[in-house]
């Protein structure tokens, strides 16, 4: 069925949009999916703050071409939908290629985070990635530890200046004076 005009650039315009909000794009054939399937897709990408779009892929390619992103050809051939991550592109990324995993008809062919262009093999190795809490959480016990042992060795060295005035006040000497 033939698209009018108006809702061919109402599209691209929706798709801009996406594009603009979004941190990170996962691209997936989805042929073969059931309608149960898709939305049980959609559910677990809205959990992590993302949209997954089934998109015409001339339109794509124009919303993209019009926000200055590239992306190669052969990725808009076939089926296309995309995964739009707002903020955790992992976590989009996961909730597709666990799909992936069991649905073989389902295939990760790109992703695009900050301009550069990945892979489906490179995405399937950032949807390995721990999700984003765990992520901040590793990283601020990194920065937290030569922090905290500085800590600790200051108040010892502290500890053993007052160890030594209290042995001398408990001794019932002061110091002498030269």
């Amino acid at each position: 069925m033939a698209i009018s005009k108006e809702k061919k650039q109402q599209l691209v315009t929706q798709y801009r949009e996406l594009l603009q909000r979004s941190s990170g794009l996962v691209f997936a054939s989805y042929s073969g999916l059931t309608v149960k399937e898709m939305q049980a897709l959609r559910k677990k990408i809205r959990e992590v703050d993302g949209e997954f779009h089934v998109v015409k892929n001339s339109l794509m390619r124009l919303a993209m071409e019009q926000e200055g992103l590239e992306m190669p050809a052969e990725v808009f051939t076939g089926t296309t939908a995309v995964g739009f991550a707002s903020e955790d592109l992992p976590g989009v990324a996961r909730a597709i290629a666990e799909l992936a995993k069991e649905n073989p008809a389902v295939q990760l062919k790109a992703g695009l985070v900050e301009g550069i262009v990945y892979d489906g093999a490179q995405i399937t190795r950032i949807a390995e990635l721990p999700p984003l809490p765990i992520l901040r959480g590793r990283l601020l016990g990194q920065i937290q530890a030569p922090a905290s042992r500085l800590a600790s060795t200051l108040a010892s060295s502290v500890r053993q200046v007052v160890n030594v005035l209290n042995a001398y006040a408990e001794a019932g000497g002061a110091p002498e004076a030269a």
